[in-house]
């Protein structure tokens, strides 16, 4: 067994929270009044010159601001640098053709702020373990007399003892619509397992199967993506139904529709990763699909249809790909990404590439050589045999026939777990 030093997040709940709870309800506010500052200068400032001031940019001109002092300097710091990735964000999906994407809100739920999350990095927190205490700094313009700093008293799972940890980077107070609780972001040091094998498995990506996987063994098996179709469904009508978009009904929604989702691509990602170790797998080979929303001919936005769009755009492609990399290492499995470039459009039994050939967006028939195919599945097996050729594509005898028959994996929202579909419970 190796080691490797990781990040994890891991969650506190507060012991004294009548003690501190107004300290944080006012540190939550400040964090909101001081994005709403930066939100303000970011549109002054794209009037005068159509820019959008980074990061940077905005801490040079806020941190002599009134606002800017109510938290501590780190803290403040970070408010300033979630504005700035979230306009990124926006002008991405923009970018690449979502024009339904809008720029960050303010927030504000008519005269009254909303509690934002407050970060706390190496100087803003003093962490005792022994006595499970966090010291919290408060801002300059909060401090009192008596005290320049909340004590917090918190309450890991059972499995878990920050004095065990490498080291903490951050501590957050996040108010989860109904309490305030810790969030500790710390390195830690892990056992990695050797190298669980030499065969290679290809996962591609798309907008009907999440994933699709082809082993090199000979068969293949797809996750379709109806359960995150079905939560977009369903807390998009919720939302419509609530009376303010900004409301906190409204904001409860959006953050249990991305705690469902995160909860989604952690549990793939660690059923995909035992399933490879099961297998025999020692390299997974996943589809670069940096370039996704770009057509390969002209470098413009591609048009996915209208529900097509809102799919492509509302993934976290990169995010998903992320946590598949770091569980896959924890096993010793090495993740590769390739282009996806004709990824669909080629044969992976001949190596013909035509279009055409994809029939429909579930089939592939390649016209060459008869070889029939989930188009999917023809899509990973060509991008793992990027990394790992196969012999039919020399003239070896390789039945195709589990490029058309994958087994397939659905998610169980009772069990919150992966079972193959004839066996998910009804």
């Amino acid at each position: 067994m190796a080691e490797q030093v990781v990040t994890r997040t891991y969650t506190a709940s507060i012991r004294n929270p009548k003690q501190v709870s107004d300290d944080l309800d006012s540190l939550g506010f400040s964090a909101s009044k001081l994005w709403n500052v930066g939100r303000w200068v970011c549109d002054r400032v794209w009037s005068e010159i159509c820019h959008i001031p980074g990061h940077n940019e905005l801490t040079t001109y806020l941190k002599s601001h009134e606002r800017y002092d109510d938290l501590h300097s780190q803290s403040s710091q970070r408010v300033l640098q979630e504005l700035a990735e979230a306009f990124n964000g926006w002008y991405g999906k923009r970018r690449n053709g979502d024009t339904k994407a809008n720029p960050p809100k303010y927030r504000k739920h008519g005269d009254e702020h909303p509690r934002s999350t407050t970060t706390f990095k190496d100087a803003g927190f003093k962490l005792d373990t022994t006595y499970k205490r966090v010291r919290l700094s408060k801002g300059s313009n909060l401090k009192e007399y008596w005290s320049d700093f909340i004590l917090c008293e918190y309450q890991t799972q059972p499995d878990v003892d920050l004095s065990t940890v490498e080291s903490v980077q951050q501590v957050r107070a996040v108010w989860t619509g109904e309490e305030w609780e810790l969030h500790f972001v710390c390195k830690v040091e892990i056992d990695v397992a050797e190298v669980s094998g030499e065969k290679t498995v290809g996962v591609d990506l798309g907008i009907n199967n999440f994933a699709a996987l082809a082993y090199e063994n000979g068969h293949s098996e797809l996750y379709p993506l109806n359960c995150l179709k079905q939560d977009d469904y369903y807390f998009s009508k919720r939302i419509a139904q609530c009376d303010d978009s900004d409301s906190e009904q409204s904001t409860r929604l959006n953050q249990k529709k991305s705690a469902r989702r995160t909860h989604y691509f952690h549990t793939l990602s660690k059923h995909i990763v035992q399933r490879c170790v099961d297998e025999g797998v020692g390299t997974i080979v996943v589809g670069d699909l940096s370039g996704i929303r770009e057509d390969e001919e002209n470098g413009e936005s591609k048009n996915w249809g209208k529900h097509g769009n809102l799919d492509l755009h509302s993934w976290a492609f990169d995010r998903f790909t992320d946590l598949l990399e770091y569980k896959a290492k924890m096993e010793g499995i090495t993740v590769e990404e390739v282009s996806e470039r004709d990824t669909s459009k080629s044969c992976s039994c001949c190596g013909r590439t035509r279009k055409a050939n994809r029939v429909e967006r579930g089939l592939y028939v390649c016209d060459e050589c008869d070889m029939v195919a989930n188009a999917d599945v023809n899509g990973a097996e060509n991008i793992r045999k990027k990394v790992s050729p196969s012999p039919a594509t020399d003239g070896g005898d390789r039945s195709n026939g589990w490029l058309a028959q994958p087994s397939t994996f659905l998610f169980d929202k009772e069990t919150g777990a992966f079972a193959p579909q004839e066996h998910v419970t009804s």
